[in-house]
């Protein structure tokens, strides 16, 4: 009887590891480092986020909205080795009191896009378990416009589609998955350099990712089309002061950690996912402007 469960369960993890390099899998959803990727397989993922910002304290109480519209595309060249590039347009909006006046500045366009490979320099591989820790590698690079202006004359850098900034970056991705869930965690740090005499502060971020299957309870009937993962992550960011001819900003930068729910349909190719992020702890500096919300709706299809 015991051999025949063992038998039972040996079966239904080969299968799902058979079918693992072909299928769409759940993943984190506000972080790209950790996404699953098998060799031969590709991954494009179309994501819109929305973010609003508020709580200005000075005069010019400022309030921004942002709309990003980042096209993801992975690919796995090995069974270690895997290749990332995320190419985002954007949408910027700030309503600003201006000589007792109310005032809109916008912009939009192509932002900055960043390319990164992963590297797996560990994998173990047990029934219904499976670990990989995989540091990672990158560049941020200037495809987006940093000089845009309006009526009122040049647009404030934070508002700008692009940083103008070639920014390296580096990385570490855990992933853990079982037949019922998967964790994903992520530490990375970017450094940001000058472009015409502005620099943003340097990024530190520490992400995580919890998914649980809810739906099919049960793996008995291993050809089920679908599954439903609700979804819990941790996003963690440092962020230090933005600088101008070499003068520190004392209205910039802060720490930050935000919760964020989510849920995702995930079939054998695609997947549908949403998350609301919603702020805990912001500690910022002076006047920066704090994140009321961040809501992300997403479509991710394996190839």
């Amino acid at each position: 009887m015991l051999r025949l469960k063992l038998s039972s369960w040996s079966a239904v993890w080969a299968s799902f590891l058979c079918s693992f390099a072909g299928m769409a899998i759940a993943g984190p959803i506000t972080f790209n480092s950790a996404l699953p990727l098998s060799e031969g397989v590709g991954i494009l993922r179309y994501q819109i986020k929305v973010i609003h910002q508020s709580g200005d304290t000075s005069a010019l109480n400022r309030d921004i909205t942002v709309i990003a519209v980042p096209l993801v595309l992975a690919y796995g060249i090995s069974p270690r080795l895997a290749l990332f590039g995320v190419l985002p347009y954007v949408n910027k909006r700030m309503d600003i009191t201006m000589g007792a006046k109310r005032i809109q500045r916008s912009t939009q366009g192509l932002g900055d896009g960043r390319f990164f490979a992963r590297y797996t320099v560990y994998q173990r591989d047990l029934r219904g378990d499976t670990l990989r820790i995989a540091p990672f590698l990158g560049l941020k690079i200037p495809t987006g416009t940093h000089d845009k202006s309006d009526a009122f004359g040049l647009l404030p850098r934070p508002l700008q589609p692009g940083s103008g900034s070639w920014d390296p970056f580096a990385g570490l991705a855990i992933t853990r998955q079982t037949l019922d869930w998967e964790f994903d965690t992520a530490a990375s740090y970017q450094m940001n350099t000058k472009a015409s005499g502005f620099e943003f502060g340097d990024e530190a971020r520490l992400d995580a990712s919890f998914q649980y299957r809810v739906l099919p309870r049960s793996l008995a009937n291993i050809g089920v089309p679908a599954f439903i993962y609700t979804v819990v992550e941790s996003n963690l960011s440092w962020n230090g002061r933005n600088s101008r001819a070499g003068a520190k900003d004392a209205n910039s930068g802060g720490i930050t950690w935000q919760l964020t729910p989510g849920l995702q349909y995930v079939t054998r190719r695609y997947v549908l996912e949403t998350a609301v992020q919603i702020p805990v702890i912001q500690h910022l500096n002076g006047t920066a402007l704090k994140t009321d919300w961040r809501w992300t709706a997403g479509f991710r299809w394996n190839f």
